[in-house]
């Protein structure tokens, strides 16, 4: 373990914390460089698998950093990380939302609102080719994201457990029948 791996911490998500425009989502990517190439705090496996169980879980998916902080350094690390995740976006958003409300009905507000979706998805979707990488899924995890994608473009408002049911059934399912390794 590093000497200051909690300075590290604060270092590494303060600025990606202020970043995470359209959610955590968009983090994926630099914290998956961060934190497995950067600093091997934990493996490409280790990672995928912290993703899965933070995805799983209750609360924030952004919960993946904290977690791998904790598999790292301990309790102590992962609250470090929580705060100098949680704290400065929280204070922007703040901040941000004061001058927003008081400036609704000017033209420049909407400029920047059509200029910061294509960010955020620019953001997320890199999230999303960054997992697709680490998983090495192959084509199979490739066509499974395109489905799920195409389902819940289709149908928004679908709740996403039964999706993560059909996607672990079909895996299984292909592994019993010797087709996955």
């Amino acid at each position: 373990m590093r000497d200051n791996v909690y300075l590290d911490l604060i270092v590494i998500l303060a600025p990606l914390s202020l970043a995470a425009v359209g959610g955590a989502t968009g983090l994926y990517a630099p914290f998956q460089h961060e934190m497995v190439e950067l600093r091997p705090w934990v493996t490409q496996r280790e990672f995928v698998d912290l993703f899965a169980v933070a995805r799983l879980a209750p609360g924030p998916s952004s919960m993946l950093a904290p977690m791998i902080a904790f598999r790292h350094a301990g309790l102590l690390a992962a609250l470090v990380a929580a705060v100098a995740l949680y704290l400065p976006s929280s204070a922007l958003v703040y901040a941000v939302a004061r001058v927003w409300s008081r400036y609704r009905d000017r033209p420049w507000r909407k400029v920047c609102e059509q200029g910061l979706a294509p960010v955020a998805a620019g953001l997320v979707l890199a999230g999303v080719l960054t997992l697709l990488r680490v998983v090495d899924g192959g084509p199979l995890a490739w066509v499974t994201v395109g489905v799920v994608a195409a389902l819940l473009t289709w149908r928004p408002k679908s709740h996403p457990l039964p999706l993560l049911g059909a996607g672990a059934a079909v895996f299984l399912l292909l592994y019993a029948a010797g087709l996955l390794a």
